[in-house]
């Protein structure tokens, strides 16, 4: 697909700038909204980043993009923090953040404790990763802990704790 190719062709050029301010790419979205296009790129480092840090990302991001011509349509270019339930998208967001509440829900309905509570929504501590499975201490009347293969998961969100 046109749209997969030029999203990874986005990114290939985005990780040599985030690499030289400190940052990490989150995730990078590319799709249609109503008659407009979006480009937005969710970027994070330790500590959190800046208004200044989305800000230097997008004059160096939307320069390069300029300049490589990679995208054939008129599009919208939006730099911003991944938020509070920030989401999960590769292993090593489940060791970095080990020990705070997530939740996440799944593709299919799940039987984890194999006690019949089939369901695709789990939330609770994130316990790691352990051999491509996540690890979660539900926080919910069933409690326990269960296990979840990363290929299972749809989506993964830090939940915000108060």
């Amino acid at each position: 697909m046109v749209q997969e190719t030029t999203l990874a062709r986005v990114q290939q050029l985005a990780e040599p700038i985030l690499a030289d301010f400190g940052l990490e790419m989150v995730d990078v979205e590319f799709k249609r909204e109503g008659r407009d296009w979006f480009l937005r790129f969710f970027i994070d480092k330790e500590g959190g980043v800046t208004l200044d840090d989305c800000a230097d990302f997008s004059r160096e991001i939307g320069a390069v993009l300029e300049i490589e011509d990679v995208i054939d349509v008129a599009y919208r270019l939006e730099v911003s923090s991944p938020g509070l339930d920030r989401p999960l998208k590769k292993p090593q967001d489940y060791e970095r953040y080990r020990g705070r509440l997530v939740k996440v829900k799944t593709y299919e309905k799940l039987d984890p404790d194999g006690r019949g509570h089939e369901r695709k929504t789990f939330e609770g501590e994130l316990l790691g990763l352990e051999e491509g499975r996540v690890r979660i201490r539900q926080t919910d009347k069933k409690g326990g802990i269960v296990e979840i293969g990363l290929d299972a998961i749809a989506k993964a969100n830090l939940e915000i704790e108060f």
